[in-house]
């Protein structure tokens, strides 16, 4: 079930000198969703992750996150949204690799109020959730591809995020960790998270029951939210984008 819009773009444009990497992009979220943004390289996805994760402001436009409008915010106070509604899942799952299991997921609460007690048992019962209670005191070298990656999400989780951005989530994981860290997403979309999947991989692009089908820093096609969650045609995904009719 969705609710109220919890991520909006209007009229969204990023310039570097002059290259234009988003080109008038307009894009709702609402909260309970389940979204994939697709697209080949230099369509633009990377960048609007940056935008919609306050790590760049756009050229023009405007952003709101959580009913937040990021133009009127200082850097100090975006620092602060990214730490109380945005959770970040990367490629490469940006482990600290000296640091248990429990220690990399309770840095996602570094920029929170939170005192060191309570930071370490919230990381354990996140890493609860995702299937890992017993690699609490595991380091990454101890650990899977699929495993890092859910101590990733745990990561991203622990703060308790308005909004989840998965960066190429399953991008640097064999095809069954892969598969396995998709149902994660899935499982904790069900449970309530809003989730934003940023991909090329055209396969899980259409396992999602949305598309935001991205191109020259525009988007080309927005399937729109699906009430009855019925995946999208793969073939017909990869035709679309390619430019086809």
């Amino acid at each position: 079930m969705t609710g109220a819009a919890v991520l909006a773009l209007r009229e969204v444009t990023k310039t570097y000198g002059d290259v234009g990497a988003l080109r008038g992009v307009s894009l709702d979220v609402a909260a309970g969703e389940l979204v994939a943004v697709v697209g080949p390289s230099g369509s633009g996805k990377s960048t609007m992750l940056n935008i919609v994760g306050t790590l760049d402001r756009p050229t023009s436009g405007t952003v709101t996150i959580a009913g937040n409008d990021v133009a009127t915010m200082s850097d100090d106070a975006l620092s602060l949204l990214r730490a109380d509604h945005i959770g970040f899942v990367f490629q490469h799952f940006h482990l600290q690799a000296g640091a248990t299991a429990a220690e990399n997921v309770a840095d996602g609460l570094l920029y929170t109020a939170t005192g060191r007690h309570e930071r370490h048992r919230r990381a354990v019962d996140a890493l609860g959730t995702v299937g890992l209670a017993h690699r609490v005191d595991h380091r990454p070298n101890q650990l899977s591809g699929g495993e890092k990656q859910r101590v990733a999400i745990a990561r991203a989780l622990v703060g308790d995020p308005t909004i989840l951005l998965a960066d190429e989530p399953t991008g640097a994981l064999d095809t069954a960790s892969g598969t396995a860290i998709l149902e994660l997403l899935r499982a904790l979309n069900a449970a309530g998270t809003t989730v934003l999947v940023i991909t090329h991989d055209l396969e899980l692009a259409a396992s999602l029951p949305r598309q935001v089908r991205m191109r020259d820093g525009r988007v080309e096609q927005d399937s729109g939210p699906d009430a009855d969650g019925a995946p999208a045609d793969a073939a017909a995904l990869a035709t679309a984008i390619r430019g086809g009719r």
